[in-house]
This record gives structure tokens, sequence and C-alpha cells, in this order.
């Protein structure tokens, strides 16, 4: 496993991937729907899978005396990787504004502000992301396109939702959006489900996608 991540990460690691990360600062523009970098987590995995089946890389990786399974999974991890790096980024940036920002520049007329609970969200638009997407693409590693395109539409819809609930419900409008550390005990308990959310989805998708795989006619 360590020699096929090294692979991954030498051959297939988009420029992208090392960017992306660093679009957590979008918390710091002035109402703006922060949620929306990690679609670009997302993206950034679309154009490692892209540049991965344009180089032949799973032909050629499977020529080699590993295990198919081990192949795709060596895949996710990489991509998980950089989840992680996305959402440890956002944290940073979280604070460092609630830090160095007055509680009148934190709000955000576009959607939830940038706080604990942001966090938990973002979790759980990795998760989906990430059950959509590693399942569908691998019963078919050639078509990248379609699998993003439903993983994306259904994060930018839940997107959506936490938009319009952040103005229409209470539990959003007046407990969750608001700056850190108001009401902590139920913006723990929503991070608390988006990790615990990730964590199952993610695990699940990697045993679907790699069983997916292993029946996938290279």
């Amino acid at each position: 496993m360590k020699a096929l991540l090294k692979k991954e990460f030498l051959l297939n690691l988009h420029p992208t991937a090392i960017l992306f990360p660093f679009f957590a600062v979008f918390v710091f523009i002035p109402n703006y729907p922060y949620e929306v970098m990690f679609f670009f987590s997302g993206l950034s995995v679309f154009f490692i899978c892209l540049t991965a089946r344009e180089n032949g890389d799973f032909a050629f990786t499977c020529a080699m005396p590993v295990k198919k399974r081990d192949v795709a999974l060596a895949r996710m991890i990489l991509c998980v990787i950089l989840q992680t790096a996305v959402l440890f980024l956002a944290g940073i940036s979280t604070a460092v504004k609630e830090l160095c920002l007055p509680q009148e520049m934190q709000i955000n007329l576009a959607g939830m502000m940038a706080n604990f609970s942001f966090l938990g969200f973002g979790l759980i638009l990795l998760g989906v992301f990430n059950v959509i997407f590693f399942p569908t693409y691998f019963k078919s590693p050639d078509k990248v396109g379609v699998p993003f395109l439903i993983a994306a539409a259904v994060q930018f819809a839940i997107i959506a939702a936490l938009i319009v609930l952040r103005f229409s419900a209470p539990l959003f409008a007046d407990i969750l959006n608001t700056p850190d550390p108001a009401n902590m005990g139920a913006k723990t308990v929503v991070f608390f489900i988006g990790v615990t959310f990730y964590l199952c989805v993610t695990v699940f998708a990697a045993w679907k996608g790699m069983r997916n795989f292993e029946k996938y006619d290279l």
C-alpha cells in the first residue's frame, strides 16, 4: 500500500489538488457561501481521476503484482488525505477569523458564518461526495464526468438547503449561525454528527468502490 500511495502522489496528483485546499481562506470573503470550498475538494478528485484515465494508470498499475482492491483503496486514501487537508485549513482559517476580526465582520449575509458547526457541515458535504462518487466511479473508471456531476449536484443542493435554513429555521439562524464560543453545545453536536457521518459513509464508499473495481474488466 505504501508503494501504491507513493505512486498516486508522484504520478496522479493534479496541481489543483495542491491549490484547492488553500481555498479555505474563502472564509475571509465577506458575504460568501463558504461551503463552496468543499466542492473544490471534489473537483480536485475529478481532475486526479481524469489525469489517471488519460495516462492509462489503472492498466499500468494492475499489470504489477498488486491486488485490484488495493489499487482502488490507494486512490481513495489519496483523496481522503486531500479532504483532511481542506478541513484542517478551514479550521485554522475559521479560528484566525474569529480571533482577529470583530463579530460584526463575521456575519455572513450569503449563508452560514464560519464557525465550529460550519466545519461539521463541511464534513457532511465531503462525505456525500465520497459516497456518491467513488462507488459509481469504480464501476467504470473510464467515465469520470457522470459520477462527479451527480455528486456535485447533490453537494450544491445541500449548500442551497443550508442557505435557506440559515434564514428560515431558528435552530440555524439563532443558534448555529452565531460566533464562537456562543452555543458551543449545539455546534459541537453538529460537528460530531459531521465526523460520524463522514467516517461511516467514507468507509462504506471505500468498501463498495473496491468491490466494484474488482468486478471491472480492464
